[in-house]
């Protein structure tokens, strides 16, 4: 497998589909895969090639160690994505610790700056979470992310299951708990932040000073629910993908 096959994986079309010009791509959130997005691929089919990106430690990739530092994580993402096929527009999506991530991938790739960065569920990047729950005993970890929802929350009722993904998710907490913004200069692109309005993890006002972070326009969407709000609103999703890329595409 090559290296871009192992970090990026294609949603949605199947095979001998007609690829459409803009490339979406897109990183989940701590313990999450690249596969959280399909039902967004499935809305926006025809308008975008969906790609998710698989974080090592997960699935497949199952037997990598987990990467606990966002800039490393950043730096491998953006050189696979630098290889890539050239030309084409390319948006980058990200939710909670996935919105930092593309936002680092974003900053390294100069010449093949993404048409768009959407961030989901998570402060901008200079708003320093103090949180620490990646050093909570077993039990407390997983009551903590039982508690947010998400698709994790319901594996993690399994014992089996749960010795499974504690150590993945634990690595991943330790990834967006520890990060920290490095500075540098804004990102030049559109940025659009959304939220939920009972999202316990971003605050209206923390998602409003993402507009710091780039000399291009800025929106942000507030939609009900809390922090996994995007399980309730793929289509107002895939909407702001649509609004925020139309004009690369016209």
């Amino acid at each position: 497998m090559t290296q871009t096959a192992l970090w990026i994986r294609r949603l949605g079309a199947s095979a001998g589909t007609a690829v459409p010009d803009l490339q979406l791509v897109c990183f989940p959130h701590a313990g999450g895969s690249a596969g959280f997005y399909r039902p967004l691929a499935a809305e926006l089919a025809g308008h975008a090639e969906v790609l998710g990106v698989q974080y090592p430690g997960r699935q497949d990739r199952y037997s990598e160690p987990v990467v606990t530092d966002v800039h490393q994580l950043a730096d491998q993402v953006a050189e696979v994505l630098g290889q890539g096929e050239g030309g084409r527009p390319r948006a980058l999506l990200g939710h909670s610790l996935g919105a930092v991530v593309a936002y680092e991938v974003a900053a390294r790739l100069g010449g093949t700056a993404p048409v768009a960065l959407i961030v989901s569920g998570r402060p901008a990047p200079s708003r320093i979470r103090r949180t620490t729950a990646y050093l909570l005993a077993e039990d407390a970890l997983a009551e903590q992310v039982m508690s947010l929802g998400g698709t994790e929350s319901e594996l993690l009722e399994h014992p089996e299951l749960r010795s499974l993904l504690l150590p993945l998710i634990r690595g991943d907490y330790q990834a967006s708990e520890t990060y920290r913004f490095r500075g540098g200069p804004p990102l030049h692109c559109p940025v659009v932040a959304v939220t939920g309005d009972d999202d316990p993890l971003t605050p209206v006002a923390d998602a409003l000073v993402w507009a710091e972070h780039t000399t291009g326009p800025f929106q942000l969407h507030v939609l009900s629910g809390g922090h996994f709000f995007l399980n309730e609103h793929w289509a107002a999703v895939a909407r702001t993908v649509r609004s925020s890329t139309g004009a690369v595409l016209a």
